[in-house]
């Protein structure tokens, strides 16, 4: 991934669920203006719940296997994000396969969903013709805290 929107993955259970967040900052070139000051596009919010869901099957997979994103049956948004706002992506695995993988997901700030969606369909992929598998496990003991992979 190489535009990264998770900061930490707060925790995973393999091939069942991930909580990971973003901490947002004024300096990202991301805002775009709202009737209210700057605001989070409401893509971004959803491409993070996604990348959320690609962490916990590199996870699961020992860096095997990474989600693409294939669609996304409902999505629906409850709130903006501002900047300052803390993202917490959480996602469940509702389906999984060999070779895809269903999801639903919601993204919230301080306790309240501002996106849910459902029936996010993965492709997953080997990893390694993606990205480095180094790069890839780094950046993962860096998302878990320097904790074990």
């Amino acid at each position: 991934m190489r535009f990264h929107l998770i900061d930490r993955i707060e925790s995973w259970e393999p091939d069942r669920h991930i909580t990971a967040r973003k901490v947002t900052s004024v300096t990202e070139t991301t805002w775009r203006p709202g009737p209210q000051g700057p605001e989070l596009p409401f893509g971004l919010a959803l491409e993070a719940l996604c990348q959320a869901g690609s962490w916990l099957f590199l996870l699961s997979t020992g860096h095997r296997r990474r989600a693409a994103l294939l669609g996304v049956d409902q999505v629906t948004e409850y709130g903006r994000v501002r900047p300052g706002d803390t993202l917490r992506m959480s996602a469940d695995v509702v389906g999984r396969h060999d070779d895809a993988a269903v999801l639903d997901g919601t993204v919230s700030v301080d306790g309240r969903p501002v996106l849910r969606a459902e029936g996010i369909m993965c492709a997953l992929l080997d990893a390694e013709r993606l990205d480095d598998p180094a790069d890839t496990a780094r950046m993962a003991e860096a998302l878990l805290g320097g904790g074990r992979v």
